[in-house]
């Protein structure tokens, strides 16, 4: 049963519609879909601590927050959803994992993909999407934000099924000879 959902992401204007924030992309698609206005609150910080301090206040166990973030490891218009593991060097997740004491949360990984060469990751990241990976990004969001259901409930299995199957993508169109 999820009782704090979380989504990753950089603040700030000139973040907003980078690949880093598919995570708040993410938030913002369940607050719609559950009619509710998301408000910011200086007082719970921006960061790790925020998740420390709502997890505290609300007795909320690490097994009962999902974190919703961008992955490079997953294509885009695919999102995974997982229990526990390790940071793998995203920097939210470090800071979630040193706040709750245990990376033995849910994480909802929305794929971003990769650039293809290590050392392009943060320029990747903190770029704004091609609009046709960005289109593949939001269908995975609406498909996975469809499982909110089922993740308040717990059915952790159904919800997991829901957010893997992905439409196959479609094909393009054949190119005319001679050109």
């Amino acid at each position: 049963m999820i009782k704090l959902f979380v989504g990753l992401g950089n603040p700030g204007a000139e973040y907003e519609d980078t690949r880093h924030n598919a995570g708040f992309w993410w938030t913002d698609a369940l607050a719609r879909e559950l009619n509710v206005s998301l408000v910011p609150d200086k007082s719970y910080f921006a960061s790790g601590k925020s998740v420390g301090a709502l997890a505290k206040f609300f007795k909320i166990a690490p097994q009962e927050i999902l974190v919703a973030h961008d992955e490079l490891d997953v294509v885009p218009g695919q999102a995974k959803l997982k229990f526990g593991g390790s940071h793998a060097g995203h920097n939210g997740l470090r800071d979630i994992h040193a706040q709750l004491g245990t990376g033995d949360y849910w994480r909802l990984r929305i794929g971003i993909g990769h650039p293809g060469v290590k050392a392009e990751v943060i320029h990747w990241v903190l770029k704004k999407p091609m609009a046709e990976q960005r289109d593949l990004i939001q269908e995975s969001i609406v498909r996975s934000v469809k499982a909110a259901p089922l993740l308040i409930e717990g059915d952790m299995e159904k919800a997991m099924v829901q957010i893997h199957t992905s439409k196959p993508p479609r094909p393009k169109p054949p190119r005319p000879e001679g050109v």
